[in-house]
């Protein structure tokens, strides 16, 4: 067998892989999470439901596959974003978060529900899925710009009530004072108001009930995110 053959079975099953995953998806859209069997997708390519399984050992295993990329994907659009702002411009790199993760989410709503609205019934991700990694990624990413404007918002009174890390996820918690030594748990609580700030809106427009309402919904997230960094104590 030539490497040419062989490269071409590659491209071949690559290509097959994505459409199972375009497929499943789209079935999601139309139908909700239920939607999502191996034998229905099967059926929409025409191919039989042993072929499928040859791609993917089970419907979990397809539904890691697609969270881990939808989730990867996503935290690449707001790092990127983010990245490309000064370090010093912590404002701004709030913002530029928030916004990279909107335009992302309206060019991908049915991984958006996936992720971040419609659970897969009966479905529970492996601990070392790449999912579990690329959530906690964009965790880490978003605590770090609420530790980067700690300090300003702190003076400025941005909490109301004194946390401990006890009212917070152990793994959670372990985690934020590994990678953010000295940070106090008022901040992670911090950090959790701005991310449903940042989602708030945004999972509403999603979901359709903004657009019915007003007819610029970019204006209203745009206002939403000015309000949010200036909460901060922060411009931007």
């Amino acid at each position: 067998m030539t490497e040419q053959t062989l490269s071409r079975r590659a491209r071949l099953r690559a290509q097959t892989s994505a459409e199972i995953k375009e497929i499943a998806l789209s079935l999601m859209a139309a139908g909700g999470p239920d939607a999502i069997s191996l034998r229905a997708i099967a059926r929409e390519m025409g191919m039989t439901t042993g072929a499928i399984y040859s791609y993917f050992a089970s419907r979990d295993d397809l539904v890691t596959t697609l969270v881990g990329e939808v989730y990867e994907s996503a935290v690449q659009a707001a790092e990127t974003a983010r990245d490309a702002v000064p370090e010093s411009d912590t404002g701004s790199r709030v913002a530029t978060w928030a916004h990279a993760m909107r335009d992302w989410a309206l060019a991908n709503p049915e991984g958006f529900r996936m992720i971040y609205g419609d659970p897969v019934p009966g479905y529970r991700a492996p601990e070392d899925s790449l999912g579990r990694d690329a959530a906690l990624r964009a965790c880490t990413g978003l605590i770090g710009l609420v530790a980067a404007a700690w300090p300003v918002a702190r003076a400025r009174g941005s909490h109301d009530r004194e946390y401990e890390w006890t009212d917070f996820d152990p793994r959670l918690a372990a985690h934020v004072r590994e990678e953010f030594p000295g940070l106090p748990p008022a901040a992670l609580a911090l950090t959790l108001r701005v991310w449903g700030r940042m989602h708030g809106l945004l999972a509403l427009e999603i979901y359709g009930h903004l657009s019915p309402l007003v007819h610029d919904p970019a204006a209203v997230y745009q206002d939403e995110m000015r309000d949010l960094v200036a909460s901060l104590g922060l411009t931007g």
